[in-house]
């Protein structure tokens, strides 16, 4: 099992920076999993103990300018690892202005990413400062824990506000409850509620745009025979959803929200070359 990689040009490397920041606010742990062509950052707290999950996809050729890895097996050319982003995301923020940035599993005492930055210098010889990263490596028989979560059958997809909007929203109704209301249908209308015994505040958005799922990808959704007007609605924990939107280092050219009443609100944000899935459950 080996995994080698090496990042020289600077806009990769702060994109891969901001990358991890945004992690870093998601997920205390997650799952690293490396593949020959991709990078996913996992979190899989059991949605039905009411954790969120978190999928996110990158695809390595546009990070990395070397990547080489061996999976555990021939058949099984992958390799998990348990690992705390912030302490990448540490190590990444050092790297700030580096010449290059190379990253290497090892085991010396333990299991661990090194992460070596080179820093230019005045002198002919380069600074180097290495970050060793503690991981756990997951064993093969736990690996069906990480499988990419399915995406329930939705009553509504909607697009979200400019989520710098959204987030302002959010931050002022947390002071107000623990908990929110999002509603939307199929006419591209969106509100965000909350309800206590002392006040009750609605933001509504409009023409938001709904994705053509079914045309696309062959998604055929319970959405098709709904009324357009009529409401898909989950109450979930506040403090979720302003991780999520507080996170957002990454700019996404697309970010879309899928409903399934009362069950579960699945946030997909897509950039050119970064793709994650949050999933937030429902409370009673």
């Amino acid at each position: 099992m080996r995994f080698g990689a090496k990042i020289v040009d600077l806009a990769c490397l702060n994109h891969f920076s901001r990358v991890m920041s945004t992690i870093t606010k998601l997920a205390k742990t997650c799952t690293l999993r490396l593949t020959d062509g991709k990078l996913y950052f996992i979190l899989s707290d059991k949605v039905a103990h009411g954790g969120v999950s978190m999928w996110c996809e990158l695809c390595q050729g546009n990070f990395f300018d070397e990547f080489q890895m061996e999976g555990v097996a021939a058949d099984h050319n992958e390799i998990y690892l348990e690992l705390v982003p912030e302490n990448l995301s540490r190590a990444l923020k050092t790297a700030q202005s580096a010449k290059a940035v190379k990253i290497k599993l090892t085991n010396k005492h333990c299991p661990c990413l090194r992460v070596a930055v080179e820093l230019p210098s005045l002198s002919s010889s380069s600074r180097i400062v290495t970050h060793d990263i503690p991981v756990g490596v997951i064993p093969r028989r736990l690996w069906n824990d990480f499988r990419e979560p399915s995406v329930p059958d939705f009553d509504v997809s909607i697009y979200l506000p400019v989520l710098k909007t959204m987030k302002s929203v959010v931050e002022r109704m947390k002071n107000l409850s623990n908990t929110i209301v999002i509603e939307a249908n199929l006419s591209g209308e969106m509100n965000l509620k909350i309800e206590t015994d002392l006040v009750s505040v609605t933001t509504h958005f409009k023409d938001l745009g709904n994705p053509p799922w079914a045309s696309e990808d062959g998604y055929q959704s319970s959405a098709q025979a709904r009324d357009l007007e009529s409401m898909a609605e989950a109450r979930i924990d506040i403090k979720k959803l302003q991780q999520l939107l507080a996170g957002q280092q990454v700019n996404p050219t697309k970010a879309l929200c899928n409903i399934l009443s009362k069950r579960i609100v699945h946030f997909i944000l897509l950039h050119e070359d970064v793709s994650l899935q949050y999933f937030i459950p429902a409370l009673a």
